[in-house]
């Protein structure tokens, strides 16, 4: 909670998993976020379910973040990984002030992308 002159201000976890998740989603390299193995992979997604594959802890002045990734194949991982970290945590201080003590990343999956049709072969009809 940070304490004001007015009184006490109290961010929500799913607030905060929401800028964290809308922050990876943002990062060129990341395809999209994982709700784990058991799950599948998931797609990109918006509005409320980007908190899939985001966990966080959340103190009265930190705040902690545990994603779970899908990188497109052929970025180099661990920067692509490097810039998540910086950039998660960047969105949630300057939207939060709260102070990200880790941001923790684990990589579930490689997206490929998907073959387009080549342009001069031939249809049949």
């Amino acid at each position: 909670m940070l304490e004001q002159e007015q009184g006490m201000v109290r961010i929500s976890d799913d607030v905060v998993a929401t800028i964290a998740g809308l922050a990876a989603l943002d990062t060129p390299g990341i395809a999209g976020m994982s709700g784990g193995i058991s799950e599948g992979l998931a797609k990109k997604l918006s509005g409320k379910q980007v908190q899939k594959g985001v966990s966080v802890e959340v103190g009265e002045l930190e705040a902690a973040v545990d994603l779970k990734v899908i990188i497109h194949y052929g970025t180099k991982i661990h920067e692509v990984c490097r810039e998540l970290q910086e950039n998660v945590k960047e969105a949630i201080e300057n939207m939060t002030g709260l102070n990200v003590i880790e941001v923790n990343v684990k990589v579930e999956g490689v997206a490929f992308k998907e073959e387009e049709p080549a342009a001069d072969v031939p249809r049949i009809k």
